[in-house]
């Protein structure tokens, strides 16, 4: 049958679990996407690589009916412009700036952070920049602190030219991604999949992915080294906060050699350790960590 021009367009499957209002602000010159659901205390979620504010879906719909829950998309990720090498620094460096940017946009205070992956080194980066903005901190198998251990299902993609067309190329990076950081892998579903997968569907859009692994930074002449280290050293300041781990236990990638060390830096923080759960926590035991979160930020 001919198609009806004035029908409307078929809509992803995947959209009815992200059923979000999209918002911009603009920085350096491209489009910021970011969702801002509900009213209340602040709680701000920052995904990481090769994520986006797709991963946090479950905890938005749980907390948004008494907190604004604000989730940026990295740019080169989810629904933020993807602008090419020469357009964007693609640095840790950059990454903060934005975040701070949104956070001064909205004019957002006593923030509770939520971070994962590279979103705990962006978050805590920006935390150690404008402390007087944050209050709490929940981070989830991540890193913000110098680290000589990198997996070696990581190291691949590092290698020249191998990886930029492993990653860039073939998108092994996100599709190995939705297999290889579950145990309950039951979860990832074709439609969540899918929804992972949406917004690197061509060689462009998947930039920003092999260039957050190109940005970790090994030896101290990677330019990301210093901005690292500098957050390694602001890490002491939020002793004395409100902070709770949350850690997928079979994390190949944040073991528990990360977490012991961020403890070295905030021992008084809560832990909660679960056992059956992976890099992709939140997918793993999101039922689990939502009366986490309600009950620390009730406290």
């Amino acid at each position: 049958m001919p198609t009806n021009e004035n029908s409307p367009p078929t809509v992803p499957a995947w959209r009815k679990l992200y059923p979000f209002a999209s918002h911009y602000l603009t920085v350096q010159g491209h489009r910021y996407h970011y969702l801002d659901e509900g009213r209340g205390p602040v709680v701000l979620m920052v995904h990481g690589n090769p994520t986006w504010s797709f991963y946090f879906r479950d905890l938005v719909l749980a907390l948004r009916d008494r907190y604004r829950v604000i989730v940026p998309d990295h740019i080169g990720h989810g629904l933020s412009d993807k602008p090419g090498l020469g357009e964007y620094s693609f640095r840790l460096a950059q990454r903060c700036n934005d975040l701070r940017a949104l956070i001064e946009h909205l004019d957002l205070r006593d923030v509770t952070l939520v971070g994962h992956d590279w979103g705990g080194a962006i978050g805590m980066g920006t935390a150690v920049d404008v402390p007087e903005r944050f209050g709490r901190f929940v981070l989830m198998n991540t890193a913000a602190f110098r680290s000589d251990h990198v997996p070696w299902k990581i190291n691949l993609a590092r290698v020249p030219l191998l990886g930029r067309m492993a990653v860039q190329g073939l998108n092994l990076f996100v599709r190995a991604a939705t297999r290889l950081t579950m145990v309950h892998r039951e979860r990832m579903t074709p439609v969540v999949r899918a929804g992972y997968l949406a917004p690197y569907d061509s060689w462009r859009h998947r930039l920003a992915v092999i260039q957050f692994v190109l940005d970790i930074p090994v030896t101290p002449s990677h330019p990301t080294y210093a901005t690292l280290e500098k957050i390694e050293r602001g890490l002491p300041q939020f002793a004395s906060s409100p902070v709770c781990f949350i850690w997928g236990m079979q994390d190949w990638c944040f073991d528990e050699r990360f977490l012991g060390r961020f403890l070295e830096f905030l021992p008084n923080a809560e832990v909660h350790r679960l056992e059956d759960a992976g890099h992709y926590v939140v997918e793993d035991a999101h039922e689990r960590i939502v009366p986490i979160l309600e009950e620390f930020l009730a406290r």
